[in-house]
């Protein structure tokens, strides 16, 4: 079988703005688990704080990004601000509504601004009130998973 290209290939290039690259990772032991309570705390607080309303956080499912101040681009784009870092979370897991804290992550930027992944994951804890010192091993247990039920 021989394969014949009709046209001539598409050269990609990757949009430097498109994705964050760390500069620092670090995996949070044991994770962080946030109950249902904190974990929605923890989502109005970001939203609140929002880059598109004066802030700088920026809130979606996959966790909260840091950001040097509001977006203030044409359209609501990034403008000047810049991506310094972000927490990582699973939602849902281990309970419906719940958040586990995985991994915090440092850019360049971020590294060139003093951040590290500890002052990520605090600036981001902070808007609920929570200290990085402690409070992890005060929150309660998940609850235990029953391995017969469906999850919706």
């Amino acid at each position: 079988m021989a394969l014949t290209l009709l046209a001539q290939p598409v050269h990609l290039r990757l949009n430097t703005d498109a994705i964050a690259v760390p500069a620092l990772t670090s995996q949070v032991r044991p994770a962080l688990v946030l109950p249902e309570r904190q974990a929605r705390a923890l989502l109005d607080a970001a939203a609140r704080e929002d880059v598109g309303v004066g802030g700088c956080f920026a809130a979606g499912p996959a966790g909260i990004q840091v950001w040097s101040g509001p977006f203030d681009g044409p359209g609501g784009g990034k403008g000047s601000a810049v991506h310094l870092g972000s927490i990582d979370w699973t939602y849902d897991t281990p309970a419906k509504h719940w958040a586990m804290i995985y991994r915090a992550m440092v850019t360049h930027d971020g590294v060139a601004r003093g951040e590290t992944t500890t002052t990520v994951l605090a600036r981001v804890l902070a808007l609920t009130g929570l200290s990085i010192e402690g409070d992890r091993v005060t929150l309660p247990a998940p609850p235990v998973r029953d391995p017969f039920r469906r999850r919706d």
